[in-house]
C-alpha cells in the first residue's frame, strides 16, 4: 500500500507538470506528452498494486491508507511546484496521519 500511495502521488506530480505546458496543445501533444504518458502509467502500476492489496487485506484498513497519497502530493507540491503550505493544509495533514494510525492500531487488535 506504501508503494501505492508513491506511485499516486507521483503520477499526480507529472499529470500537473504536463499539464502545465500544455495551455494550447493539440490533442496528439497531449497523449506524447512524456509526463503526462508515464504519469498516466504511475496511475496504472498503482492500480495494480491496489488490486493486489485489496486481495488479500482488510478494505476499511486498506482504503484509508490509500489517503496517504493526499500528504505526499501536498508535500511534493510544496517542493516541486513551490506551493504555499498554510495552517489548514498542514492541519489536513495531521488529521489523515492521525486517522490512519488510529485505524491502523485498530486492526492490530
Amino acid at each position: 500500500m506504501f508503494l501505492c500511495t508513491l506511485f499516486g502521488a507521483a503520477a499526480q506530480i507529472l499529470i500537473k507538470s504536463g499539464a502545465n505546458g500544455l495551455a494550447s496543445a493539440s490533442p496528439l501533444e497531449m497523449i506524447t506528452s512524456a509526463p503526462l504518458v508515464i504519469g498516466y502509467s504511475l496511475y496504472g502500476i498503482s492500480t495494480v498494486l491496489l488490486v493486489l492489496a485489496l486481495r488479500d487485506g482488510e478494505l476499511p484498513i486498506l482504503y484509508p491508507v490509500i489517503s496517504f497519497t493526499y500528504v505526499w502530493v501536498t508535500l511534493l507540491s510544496l517542493f516541486w511546484f513551490k506551493e504555499s503550505a498554510n495552517f489548514y493544509k498542514l492541519l489536513g495533514i495531521a488529521v489523515v496521519v492521525v486517522g490512519v494510525a488510529v485505524l491502523g492500531r485498530g486492526a492490530k487488535k
